[in-house]
């Protein structure tokens, strides 16, 4: 059961040449620059439609940066293919001892209550 999901390249020159740079106002702590300036940086990747927001520098030239390694990072993460899963199943001597467990812990506490017959 393979799946035939497209490969993107994950290099920066690949990704500069296939994503959207948009810059945006930050917000948050950082004062009048980081508020005032639109030091915040949206990638789209336009293949595969995958968005990545950087906004925690003050400056648009780090939060670049940190965008198109997320951006690699979050596309190499949806290439990757995951291993098959290998079922488990108890054997049956296994739930055997399980279930004799339950009824001794049972038993156990059923004679803890006592029963007060009323004549």
């Amino acid at each position: 059961m393979e799946e035939n999901r497209p490969v993107y390249p994950t290099d920066r020159t690949s990704l500069e040449r296939d994503c959207a740079l948009e810059f945006v106002v930050a917000g948050g702590p950082g004062g009048q620059h980081r508020n005032k300036t639109e030091s915040g940086v949206r990638l789209t990747h336009k293949p595969s439609g995958t968005v990545v927001l950087a906004t925690e520098r003050r400056s648009q030239h780090q939060n670049r940066e940190v965008a198109f390694e997320r951006m690699a990072a979050k596309l190499a993460r949806g290439q990757q293919i995951q291993p098959p899963r290998k079922p488990t199943r108890l054997s049956k001597a296994a739930k055997a001892r399980i279930l004799e467990a339950k009824r001794r812990r049972s038993a156990l506490k059923r004679e803890r209550t006592s029963r007060v017959e009323i004549d």
